[in-house]
This record gives C-alpha cells, sequence and structure tokens, in this order.
C-alpha cells in the first residue's frame, strides 16, 4: 500500500469513528454556527460575502449619485440607512460631501475585494466544491477551516463597524498608501479608536483569515485525494484552487508586515512609512522621527496586489471551465495546456506588480522590466480564455442557466484584460494612470467579468446543494438586465478616462464646468463634452441593484419551490461531486471512491452515453490470447 493509501485510510479510519461520537449529531450551534464541515462553511462564506457585496454595492450606489448629482441631496430612498445624527455629521445639507465621498470610496474597494468576491470564489466555491471533487470526506484541518471563516467575519466586522466611530471609516483609498493614511484621522486623541487604525486591525484579521484557508487547501488537495486521483486527473477547478492557495500563501504575509508596520506608525508614532520633513496645513512641520519610505508601503502592498487579481479571478475561471464541458458534452479543450497556463500564470503574477507604480518615478531599466513581465503574463490569460472559447467550438450546446452565464463571461473578461494591455506600457500609463480608464479596465475584469463567472457557479452547483433547481425565469430576468447594465456602467468610463478623467472627483468633474466657457481651458471643454455619462453611468448602477432582486428571490423561493433534481448527478456531468448524495450528508460519500479517468470524458466513441464519470470502473474487456512467438510454428518464428 502507497503512503497516499495509508494517508487516505488513516483519515477514513478517524473520519468513522465519528460516525458513532456525538459529533456526527452535533446540536444547533456545532452544526450550524461553528460547524468544522467543509459543507456548511462554504455556505457560511458564501452568504457573508454576498452580504458584504450587497452593502460594498449600495456605497457604490450613494457615490454614483454625488458624481450624477453633486449639487442634489440624496433622495430618501437612498438615505433612509443613515440616521440623523450620522447625516448631520457626514452630509452637507443632504449632499455627499468630499470626505464622506473618500470614506465610502476606500470601503467600497475594500469591501468588495477583501469581503466580499474572494470570500466567495476561494471561501465558498472552493471550501464546497473542492473536497468533494478529489473525494475527500473534508478539509484536512476542519478546525482551522472553522477558524478561518471566523476570523474573516470578525475582520469585516471591525472594518465595517468603523462607520460608527466619531471618526467614521478609513478614507485614505482602498490601497492606504502612506504617508496620507499615516496622518489620518489624527485629530482623534485615541488612535485605536479612528476608523484607518481599524482598517488597518480588520486588514491583520483577514489575512490571517486567508493564510489559516491556504495552508489548509494546499495539504487537503496534495494529500486527501482519493485513489485514483492523479494530479492530471484533477478537474481544472481543483488547480486553481491549488494555485490561488499558493498566491494566498506568499503574497499576503508582506502586506500582513505592512498593515502592522503602518499600524505602528500610527499608535507609537514609528516611521517605517513616515518620511522626514512632512509639512501639513494644519500641524506644519511633522513631528516625527521621520527616515521612512512611504514608496516601501506602495511596494509591499502591490506584491499582494497583483496576486490578489488572479486570487479574484482563478475561482471565477474555475467555475466557467466547470461548466462548459458538461453543456458542450464534449471534453474541455487543451486541459492539459491549461494546467500549465495557469501554473505560469501564478508565477508571473509575482513579478510583475510595480506596473501600478509607474508614477513614482522609475528608471527606464526598471520600468522596461515590468513592462516586459506584465505582456508576458498576458500570454497564458490568453491561452486560458482561447481554450474554452475553442471548447464551444462543434459542441451540443445546452443553454442552461449556468451556462448563460458562463458564455457571458468569456467576451466580458477579454473585454477587461484587451483594456489592460495600454496600462502595462509606462508612455500610456503616464496619461491614463488615476483616469475612469483604470476604474473601466479593472471592473470589467472584477464585476461583468468574475461576477458573472461566480454566478454561473451558484446556478450551477446550487441543484447538489439544495437538492433543488434554481428558477430559469426568474434567472433571466437577472441575467439580462445585468449585461445591459454592467456595460452601462464600465464602458463609458473608458471613454471618460482617455478624456482625462480622475477617477477621485467627487463631484465628476462638475467643477470644471465654470470654466469651460474659457477658450484657453481646453481641460474644461473636454468635461463638457463627456460628463453627462456621469448620469447615464448612474442610471445604469441603480438599474443593476433593482436586477439583483430576481436573484435574492430565487435563492429563497427555490428552496421550496424550485424543481427537485431528478438524481444525484442532474448535470450528468464527470467529475466526483455529483457522486456524492443531493445533499451531500457527513463524510460526503456513501462508498470509496476510485478513480479511473480524466475529469472530462464526454462524449467518447466506446462509451454508450454522451458521458462516463470518472467513479465509474471500467468494464472487463475478454483477455486476448497472443500467439506466443517462442512456441509458434510458422516458418517465421523459425
Amino acid at each position: 500500500m502507497s503512503s497516499h493509501d495509508h494517508t487516505l485510510a488513516g483519515h477514513d479510519a478517524h473520519h468513522d469513528d465519528h460516525h458513532h461520537d456525538d459529533h456526527h449529531n452535533p446540536g444547533f450551534i456545532q452544526k450550524y454556527v461553528f460547524s468544522t464541515d467543509h459543507k456548511w462553511i462554504g455556505i457560511q462564506y458564501g452568504i457573508t460575502a454576498l452580504l458584504f457585496l450587497a452593502f460594498g454595492f449600495y456605497l457604490m450606489m450613494v457615490m454614483r449619485w454625488s458624481i450624477a448629482y453633486p449639487h442634489e441631496p440624496l433622495p430618501s430612498w437612498m438615505s433612509w440607512i443613515f440616521t440623523d445624527g450620522w447625516k448631520a455629521r457626514w452630509l452637507q445639507d443632504g449632499k455627499v460631501t468630499g470626505e464622506t465621498y473618500n470614506m465610502f470610496g476606500a470601503m467600497h474597494g475594500t469591501i468588495m475585494v477583501f469581503l466580499g468576491i474572494v470570500p466567495l470564489g476561494f471561501g465558498a466555491f472552493g471550501n464546497y466544491v473542492t473536497p468533494l471533487q478529489i473525494g475527500a470526506p473534508d478539509m484536512a484541518f476542519p478546525k482551522l477551516n472553522m477558524m478561518s471563516y471566523w476570523l474573516y467575519l470578525a475582520g469585516g466586522l471591525v472594518m465595517c463597524g468603523s462607520f460608527f466611530l466619531e471618526s467614521g471609516a478609513a478614507k485614505s483609498g482602498w490601497t492606504n498608501y502612506s504617508p496620507l493614511a499615516g496622518f489620518a484621522d489624527g485629530q482623534v486623541v485615541n488612535q485605536w479608536l479612528s476608523g484607518q487604525t481599524q482598517w488597518l486591525g480588520g486588514l491583520v484579521l483577514l489575512i490571517t483569515s486567508s493564510l489559516l484557508g491556504s495552508v489548509n487547501f494546499i495539504t487537503t488537495i496534495i494529500n486527501l485525494r482519493a485513489r485514483g486521483m492523479t494530479w492530471m486527473r484533477l478537474p481544472f477547478f481543483v488547480w486553481a484552487m491549488l494555485v490561488t492557495g499558493f498566491l494566498l500563501l506568499l503574497a499576503f504575509p508582506p502586506l500582513e508586515a505592512a498593515g502592522i508596520m503602518q499600524l505602528m506608525d500610527r499608535v507609537t508614532h514609528s516611521s517605517f512609512f513616515m518620511p522626514s520633513g512632512l509639512f501639513t496645513k494644519s500641524e506644519g512641520l511633522a513631528d516625527l522621527s521621520g527616515g521612512g519610505s512611504p514608496l516601501l508601503f506602495q511596494h509591499l502592498f502591490w506584491f499582494l496586489g497583483h496576486p490578489e487579481v488572479y486570487v479574484l479571478l482563478l475561482p471565477s475561471l474555475a467555475c466557467v471551465a466547470e461548466i462548459i464541458p458538461v453543456n458542450t458534452r464534449k471534453p474541455l479543450w487543451g486541459y492539459k495546456s491549461m494546467v500549465y497556463s495557469v501554473l505560469v500564470l501564478g508565477f508571473l503574477s509575482f513579478i510583475v506588480w510595480a506596473h501600478h507604480m509607474y508614477m513614482t518615478g522609475m528608471g527606464p531599466v526598471v520600468s522596461t522590466w515590468f513592462q516586459t513581465t506584465t505582456v508576458l503574463i498576458s500570454v497564458p490569460s490568453v491561452i486560458l480564455l482561447t481554450a474554452m472559447i475553442i471548447s464551444l467550438w462543434g459542441g451540443s450546446i445546452r443553454f442552461t442557466m449556468p451556462m448563460i452565464w458562463a458564455c457571458a463571461f468569456l467576451p466580458m473578461f477579454g473585454i477587461g484584460g484587451l483594456t489592460g494591455l495600454p496600462l502595462a506600457f509606462n508612455l500610456a500609463d503616464l496619461h491614463l494612470h488615476d483616469t475612469y480608464y483604470v476604474i473601466g479596465h479593472f471592473h470589467y475584469v472584477v464585476a461583468p467579468g468574475i461576477l458573472f463567472g461566480l454566478f454561473a457557479g451558484i446556478y450551477h452547483w446550487y441543484p447538489k446543494v439544495t437538492g433543488r433547481y434554481m428558477k430559469n425565469s426568474l434567472g433571466h430576468l437577472h441575467f439580462w438586465p445585468s449585461l445591459i447594465c454592467m456595460n452601462i456602467i464600465f464602458f463609458p468610463m473608458l471613454v471618460q478616462g482617455m478624456a482625462g478623467f480622475h477617477r477621485r472627483w467627487y463631484n465628476g468633474g462638475d467643477a470644471y464646468l465654470s470654466k469651460a466657457q474659457d477658450s484657453v481651458n481646453v481641460f474644461g471643454n473636454t468635461v463638457v463634452q463627456h460628463i453627462d455619462l456621469n448620469i447615464l453611468m448612474s442610471m445604469g448602477a441603480w438599474t443593476l441593484a433593482i436586477a439583483q432582486i430576481p436573484f435574492i428571490l430565487n435563492v429563497f423561493l427555490s428552496l421550496k419551490f424550485g424543481k427537485k433534481v431528478e438524481n444525484d448527478n442532474p448535470w450528468d456531468a464527470t467529475t466526483l461531486e455529483w457522486a456524492t448524495p443531493t445533499p451531500p450528508g457527513h463524510g460526503n460519500f456513501t462508498f470509496d471512491p476510485v478513480v479511473y479517468r480524466g475529469p472530462y470524458e464526454y462524449s467518447r466513441p466506446d462509451c454508450e452515453g454522451d458521458f462516463l464519470p470518472q467513479w465509474v470502473e471500467p468494464k472487463a474487456k475478454p483477455a486476448e490470447v497472443k500467439p506466443d512467438p517462442v512456441h509458434d510454428n510458422t516458418p517465421s518464428a523459425h
């Protein structure tokens, strides 16, 4: 017996012991609150992440009102969430101020990235699906898994709770650059009770959560694969989660170190990132020990920041890669090329970070290096996207709701990637940096790209989680307005960005209108030409919010009224999660799973059906009698 078999057998033996103790029938608190079951932890991650996404989306809607109608007070349908005291503190005659806009902008970016998309993709889908796809009874470290979720929730609550502090929440952008972040909320006597400090405390909790999760995923995938599950029989989803785990494990520690150092700058007056000679309007020459490097924080942040983009992307890409073969009834084209591409993508993501920093005055040699690596990283991305597009060719496509979302992901992600290429070159980036072009590019990747892939995953695995299908009618009401509104919001941003609109104008450029009559003021005239797009984009954002109502109804109504699945494998899929009961019980499998083939065996000519699951034992073929050349009496044998 191999060492791998011993490991699996030992885990199973330990797992079987739990069938006979209290852990198999835990109480409500242990089962639904402090659960160690990877499936329920995945559901906890998913629900929590969707709630944070909704809150981050709300902050964006308030910002869009300020941009579109800077002279109008917030309407009651948008401001009802605020108390009168909060309005008096942060709104001026009911209108959004620059300070409030900065606060909402910083927290919108933080919430959507760190509290929304990463936990939904890696935490929810990764936790629920990965052990099922490799044939494991659970994650390698169930209690560590539980701790990871609760640290994530604590970090999110600390960050969002800072809205209720006297200082309000963080206001220094989601990137939290020093020295601005070092001085922010300086008027607060107890710096531990300032929003900027709370942001850093929450960040440390979130990073610790991600590190615990990444160690758990890597260990689980390496050690707990079922018998026969060799590396090249792993579904692409599992490969993506493995690479994502390594990205988190290697990229987050520098940012955690940076967060702790910036925390020390704020509460102990150290100067890790605070340079000498700083002068502020309120305090004059800053009383600091000095000698720190603001650029060091940028390097540490973006060393995480760019791998983080692929932490966002890979789980979504993985969902789409699972959905396309199921709904085209043909193997995933270029499976090995995709595996090697995602490995190269993970490596290259660590050597491109400074393309976010062309404005810092780096020399031509350094900028040329980062331009080159940034262009190179587009190659594996294009291979992945091309392989999935080619997988559609010649397929017998079933346009189920998951497939519709997956198909929309492909061009939307393609637009996001293509618009990023000009930013790879410092000559172009010097003009486009901090404009709406960057916002449009990034959001095309994240919103209609990554989120569409994650929505596809929700529709795809919902029948396995609940035993019922989501309603198609509500699914279409969710999809089509979302697709249209996403483009209404983000495409005009590319136009405004190329015209020079700055990403941090809280009034959308309104201040330049008074100068537009001056014929010398070329930029004022440019603003006049494109400022009306602000209203169009804001209308699209508010309509997009309405388009999410059918999804919310679908999630809850389908639990009771959705059509029941006919069997445990309603999509006629080939990967191991569809061999479990629906929904999977304690220990996941009712038999000892053994894997006999690759993950995408569809439409094989030697198979009766159009799919051959990984766990189905091959039919024994009658032994063929081959002639023995030694005892063969033919002349050629002699």
